[in-house]
């Protein structure tokens, strides 16, 4: 039986530009598969001065995208939307989110959630009292939290915060991400805006294997690196590769590495979206360790890891050519069964359908229990 026509709100940090953000191209393929599955979906995204001057997508072809330019504007033009939604749903980094999320919690006559793309961060700046776009007294008020943290996180989540938690990972567009034929240009290239918390291992996994192999070709592409940074000649540096061109990235790598935030390695259980579309590729990857990372790829079969410039330099030069396709070949079958983006939309439709559904059992219980009660 086809699920029923939901009308859905998103308010998220952004869907016109992937500028510095991997949001973006979340919410593109959640969007759009949305809209496959005949979902009525409005996405609304702040104006922000550095999103507008860098908007690589800025009228999206699927559901319907809406700029506003605060809360005040928010609530003027968007209430009705708001209120007769069958869902709305407020992301992480949303400017204002506490207010964003007060109002739509208020408002909403529907089911509302909050979709976490950044969990562990989230929980770091909570313990110390940084309520930059959730509180948590706003928690809870949310139907759901939906995150793109698995594990033991959701549990502390419930128990700390009092709400109901369910993941839901980011995802992969199997429309834009597949391989193709291309000249190989590097061994290993990164993805990635600069952070301070990832770089010690880019220096280690990428830069000083670069150093100890000046024959090798590497890449790093991502925005906001400081100058300060000392690139060996043998590392081409890309400032800014939008959505369009991250495939053709990809597939001119013999392989491709991911590195993880401290605080995304440090809770476990949150897959990157760069580890879905490079897979997608077919592209071997090279990554750090974290918790849970074996429920999602089977390491040493469909994934590598690198603890130590020894170990990157040891995967990209000794590996048979033979066995580097197979394991991309692996990894790609792993994505595209379980990390689509026509995957997490169907996860999303059911979660809030279910949402729903409980929520009529509630209703009628609390109906019987009034019932009981005059009799």
């Amino acid at each position: 039986m086809n699920a029923p026509r939901l009308k859905i709100v998103i308010l998220g940090l952004s869907i016109t530009s992937s500028w510095g953000n991997g949001h973006a191209t979340t919410y593109r393929g959640l969007v759009r598969e949305l809209s496959a599955r005949d979902h009525d979906v409005l996405f609304l995204e702040r104006d922000m001065p550095w999103y507008a001057a860098n908007r690589d997508l800025p009228e999206p072809p699927f559901g319907r995208t809406e700029l506003y330019f605060g809360i005040g504007d928010l609530k003027r033009r968007f209430t009705h939307e708001v209120r007769n939604a069958d869902f709305v749903m407020v992301g992480s980094y949303v400017p204002d989110g506490v207010a964003a999320g007060e109002w739509v919690t208020r408002t909403a006559q529907g089911l509302t959630g909050f979709y976490d793309i950044d969990t562990p961060v989230t929980l770091e700046k909570l313990s110390r009292g940084d309520h930059e776009y959730v509180s948590p007294q706003l928690i809870p008020r949310y139907g759901c939290y939906l995150s793109f943290a698995g594990g033991p996180l959701l549990r502390q989540i419930e128990e700390r915060y009092g709400s109901r938690t369910s993941p839901l990972y980011c995802s992969v567009d199997q429309t834009l991400y597949f391989p193709e034929p291309c000249e190989t240009k590097w061994d290993l290239g990164y993805l990635g805006t600069y952070s301070d918390d990832r770089q010690p291992a880019l220096e280690r996994m990428l830069i000083q294997p670069a150093r100890l192999w000046p024959a090798g070709r590497f890449a790093v592409a991502g925005p906001q690196y400081p100058d300060s940074i000392e690139w060996p000649p043998n590392v081409e540096r890309i400032e800014h590769l939008p959505p369009a061109r991250h495939r053709g990235f990809y597939n001119s790598q013999r392989f491709t590495l991911n590195t993880t935030r401290s605080a995304m390695a440090r809770f476990g259980y949150a897959p990157s979206v760069r580890l879905f579309e490079a897979a997608a590729c077919g592209v071997p990857i090279i990554s750090d360790y974290w918790n849970g990372l074996e429920q999602i790829f089977d390491i040493g079969s469909e994934i590598l890891l690198s603890r130590s410039e020894e170990d990157t330099l040891w995967h990209i030069r000794e590996i048979p050519e033979s066995e580097r396709i197979a394991m991309g070949e692996r990894a790609r079958q792993r994505v595209l069964a379980e990390h689509t983006a026509a995957r997490r939309a169907e996860q999303l439709e059911t979660h809030i359908l279910n949402m729903s559904r409980q929520g009529r059992h509630v209703q009628q219980t609390d109906r019987r229990r009034e019932v009981s009660n005059v009799n």
